[in-house]
């Protein structure tokens, strides 16, 4: 057994654990398989393995990687500028970090081109953190509306954020309970093209909480491949 094979059933018994003592079906949460700065042979072999879904941070290694990697769904999970929008709207599943009016009007734009309804999740940053992207959660409402009512090429799937790198149990719980609540919120509202369906939130560090707190999808990337190298920028 390879270590990818290895902390792949190690990541996922935790995800079986976590629905267990939630009371959920495993088949709840996605598992994303965060490959930024890993190269496309240990990404095929987690293929191999069964991942089915993949996020990247940066446009530039979807690029790179795109042609190379198994058939697999493509998630971006990282900051989007909006002149990169182009170049992913066609291999991309999901974008996971919308995080303003002027980005979702690009991606509308794009994806209109090519026929696509793009599927998007709003980037809020909870945690109020100056260093994390996204809206703040009193926004979040308004820019549902707003997308809604001006773009044809985009759907809203749910929301995101990036929670604190913190042993803090307390903050984390605070965190992923605050963008549920938020999203069931908004999912009263009942708005055209909005659904409260995925919550991403959780990564290596604190994913088996996230989960108890009602994430759908969980970013994990350490926790499969092992540390990153980023000698290579």
């Amino acid at each position: 057994m390879s270590y990818i094979s290895e902390n792949l059933e190690n990541v996922r018994n935790n995800i079986k654990t976590s629905c267990d003592e939630a009371k959920r079906e495993e088949n709840s949460v996605s598992l994303i398989a965060v490959t930024k700065t890993y190269g496309v042979d240990v990404i095929n072999e987690a293929i191999d393995c069964g991942v089915k879904d993949i996020g990247e941070n940066r446009v530039q290694e979807i690029m790179e990687k795109y042609d190379f990697v198994k058939p697999v769904r493509w998630h971006l999970i990282g900051h989007l500028q909006k002149n990169k929008v182009k170049y992913i709207i066609d291999k991309v599943e999901l974008i996971h970090s919308v995080d303003s009016f002027d980005l979702a009007t690009e991606i509308n734009k794009q994806a209109g081109k090519i026929g696509k309804i793009q599927k998007i999740l709003l980037e809020v940053n909870v945690s109020g953190e100056e260093s994390k992207f996204g809206i703040k959660p009193e926004e979040c409402l308004e820019l549902c509306q707003n997308i809604s009512e001006e773009f044809e090429n985009i759907k809203i799937e749910g929301l995101m954020t990036v929670a604190p790198y913190t042993d803090d149990t307390e903050l984390l719980e605070k965190v992923f309970t605050d963008l549920k609540g938020l999203s069931d919120e908004i999912s009263k509202k009942s708005i055209k093209n909005v659904d409260m369906n995925e919550l991403s939130m959780g990564m290596t560090n604190d994913y088996p909480l996230a989960i108890r707190c009602g994430a759908t999808m969980v970013r994990v990337g350490t926790g499969i491949f092992g540390k990153r190298d980023y000698t290579n920028g």
